[in-house]
């Protein structure tokens, strides 16, 4: 097993480079005063209310997310590879949704399968040949990335639809800062704090070109959502309107924002709605949390939605499998980050397999998320395993499965002291009229219970500030 700070028996356990400052460090330091840094930094988080909830555990409607304070790094070469890959399978993602919604080409030349496409729920049959701003319609992306072994990276999933986390990465740097400043004076690390400026250009980016200095909205659920304290935080650091479908009305098909001081024309809204409620005129009828008419002034091209509609079929994990042949059809190149490799239940030989293999992989739901929907066969119990072969039997085409990874560790302070944990990495990518940008680092999640694989907050997970060293 692969450790970030140590390698691994191959490496003699010897500390790795860009982890030597940090060993250095923490061979001066007492456990005593880590314990108090890390007691400090919870308080910090309650006080300022970092908090997410948790549906269906009437126990903990709100829960801190536990933050460890050994951060992860990642020297500038690693750093150069990942940004290359992401910035890759990025673009091969926004040229397979046009596509899929326009000329669809990849399905005539029979690379992905039509039926994957057109009876998929996630498939929006109302952006069938409608033009998004400039052709973008992932302009957040959170791509989570695994790591094995000292080169070789692969992504685990693609989050292109509301993805999440980012205020996360951006006030563990902050609570880092401002507990550990001798740490920080060991090394130079490239910043995150602009994140919130890179967002509101590439927004301001996609807006109508009639639009000269345009107005960017936030668009939530509202309180209940589990990530509103995310939407709250972002629109403060935006410096723009955090507004709920009521505070938004269309006339003419041009969408405004209600002000006290009458009617303001929006251009762009960051949304972290779900399409399903974004207009009950034209998704669900039964939800207030949208704007009746929204899809109008969308398609007439009066306002910009990030992410746009429809963007749902792109990470779904059986088009996941597929990802390298996209990546290839597109942009003529092989993909710089491989994918895991996967078994997709619906192809029979892969189903005979995973039947006969269950107990040595991992099997997820194509729409699952968060954790959930998912068994890990080395560490699950029988029952369980015969509650998942009956699930395949009776819809194989909801599932996929992938081999049990040996996702690497980092150094995580424990109530018993420093300890390995495994860690994914989520960075977030940016797609505007001008490029690809993406902030060094981004959010690293921990498996916080020993031997444990799942990360996911909700499942109990962490978080670590990830430094990308600058040079």
């Amino acid at each position: 097993m692969f450790d970030e700070m140590t390698g691994n028996a191959e490496t003699g356990g010897a500390v790795r480079p860009p982890y030597a400052e940090l060993s250095r460090w923490l061979d001066s330091v007492e456990p005593d005063l880590l314990n108090l840094r890390r007691r400090e930094a919870e308080v910090v988080f309650r006080r300022i209310g970092i908090t997410f909830a948790v549906y269906g555990d009437p126990e903990a409607q709100e829960r801190l997310i536990p933050f460890d304070i050994i951060p992860r790094i990642l020297a500038a070469e690693e750093w150069q590879l990942l940004h290359r890959g992401l910035e890759q399978r990025v673009t091969a993602i926004n040229a397979y949704l046009k596509d899929i919604y326009g000329k669809r080409d990849i399905v005539r030349a029979g690379i992905v399968p039509e039926d994957l496409i057109f009876q998929n729920p996630l498939f929006r049959p109302e952006m069938n040949g409608q033009t998004v701003p400039h052709g973008i319609y992932v302009h957040i992306a959170g791509i989570d990335i695994v790591r094995v072994d000292p080169k070789t990276f692969y992504v685990l999933e693609d989050n292109v639809r509301t993805p999440s986390g980012v205020s996360y990465m951006l006030e563990n740097r902050e609570i880092m800062l401002r507990l550990f400043p001798e740490l920080f004076s060991r090394y130079r690390i490239a910043p995150v704090e602009n994140y919130p400026d890179e967002l509101l250009d590439t927004l301001k980016s996609v807006a109508s070109p009639s639009a000269r200095d345009p107005t960017v909205v936030l668009l939530t659920p509202g309180l209940a959502n589990s990530a509103y304290y995310e939407h709250s935080f972002l629109a403060d650091k935006l410096g723009i309107e955090l507004v709920e479908g009521r505070d938004l009305t269309v006339r003419d098909d041009v969408v405004y924002m209600r002000t006290t001081e009458g009617l303001k024309r929006v251009d762009v809204i960051y949304r972290r709605i779900d399409d399903d409620f974004l207009d009950p005129l034209v998704f669900r009828s039964d939800s207030a949390l949208g704007v009746p008419g929204l899809m109008s002034a969308y398609h007439a091209g009066n306002v910009t939605l990030a992410n746009a509609v429809g963007t749902g079929i792109a990470d779904d994990k059986a088009v996941y499998s597929y990802m390298p042949e996209i990546i290839n059809f597109y942009l003529s190149e092989s993909p710089i980050l491989n994918n895991v490799p996967t078994w997709r239940c619906r192809e029979a030989d892969h189903l005979n397999y995973v039947m006969d293999h269950m107990e040595e992989l991992v099997v997820k739901e194509v729409h699952g998320s968060g954790g959930y929907g998912m068994l890990i066969g080395p560490q699950a119990e029988k029952a369980s395993i015969a509650t998942f072969r009956r699930k395949l039997k009776s819809a194989p085409h909801n599932f996929i499965a992938q081999p049990t990874l040996a996702l690497s560790t980092c150094p995580t302070c424990t109530g018993n002291g420093l300890a390995p944990r495994h860690v994914d990495l989520r960075p977030f990518v940016l797609s505007g009229r001008d490029g690809v940008r993406i902030v060094p680092g981004g959010l690293t999640r921990v498996a916080l219970e020993d031997g444990s694989l799942i990360v996911n907050s909700s499942q109990g997970g962490g978080t670590k500030d990830t430094w990308v060293l600058d040079g």
